[in-house]
């Protein structure tokens, strides 16, 4: 069958070439991006916060895989590690809704795969994967909840065990957007539930939550504070972007 899917592909190549995620330029690969779009997308990774993932400016100075950053050092965050892909700016924003809004939900799996390598040791560690949940009245107006794309594929590259419906949104929350800190803080407060018939599932275990954007990380937070207190033995975070005030930035 390997034989007959390779020619399959490429009969399918030849009729509709392969085209960069972030723009029409013909590509090798599906599902990757051209040179041009490659050096515009701003990538994530070492030197980082220990803990919130935040990228540092200079390799510290004693080498340490486990530095934080001033922020996280005042006041650490509720879930253990958080990781993201990409930054989200002025480049990337159009890859990120054009995913979330726009059908591009073949996009998952190139978006899994940069993911996978941002979080590679989270996944290592984790029992589960669960997505953020949207409410079920945005969830029917969009029809699909792109983070649990993001986890459906990255369970599918990893083989960690996807628990789609872990959580419920139980109200519809106003969009994030234009909200401060504090404010973004109150808006998701109360607003997770785990389900029932998952509790004992997941009693004690490493949860990995999985969302397409990280801004102020109060979403992260109340869904860490959800789970810990249904009984999960730690969290971690893996995103697909995430706002930085600058690169790279405290946050």
């Amino acid at each position: 069958m390997a034989p007959v899917r390779r020619f399959s592909r490429t009969v399918l190549d030849l009729l509709l070439p392969p085209q960069c995620l972030g723009c029409d330029t013909v590509v090798e690969d599906l599902g990757t991006l051209c040179a041009d779009c490659w050096q515009a997308v701003t990538f994530i990774g070492k030197p980082q916060c220990a803990a919130c993932g935040i990228p540092f400016e200079f390799d510290d100075a004693d080498g340490r895989e486990n530095s934080l950053c001033g922020t996280c050092i005042a006041d650490k965050p509720v879930f253990e590690r958080a990781r993201t892909a990409i930054a989200y700016d002025d480049y990337s924003r159009h890859l990120v809704l054009a995913f979330k809004h726009a059908d591009r939900t073949d996009h998952a799996p190139a978006f899994a795969t940069w993911m996978e390598r941002a979080g590679r040791e989270l996944l290592d560690d984790a029992d589960i994967i669960a997505p953020v949940p949207l409410h079920w009245t945005r969830l029917f107006s969009r029809r699909y909840n792109q983070a649990a794309m993001l986890a459906l594929a990255l369970h599918k590259r990893s083989g960690v065990q996807c628990i789609a419906d872990l959580l419920t949104r139980t109200r519809r929350t106003p969009s994030q957007g234009r909200l401060g800190p504090s404010a973004r803080r109150r808006n998701v407060s109360g607003a997770f539930m785990m389900t029932d018939r998952h509790r004992a599932a997941i009693k004690g275990k490493r949860v990995l939550i999985i969302d397409d954007v990280m801004t102020s990380g109060a979403t992260a937070a109340a869904v860490t504070k959800t789970l810990l207190k249904g009984g999960v033995g730690a969290v971690d975070v893996l995103t697909l972007s995430r706002v930085l005030r600058s690169l790279p930035c405290d946050t």
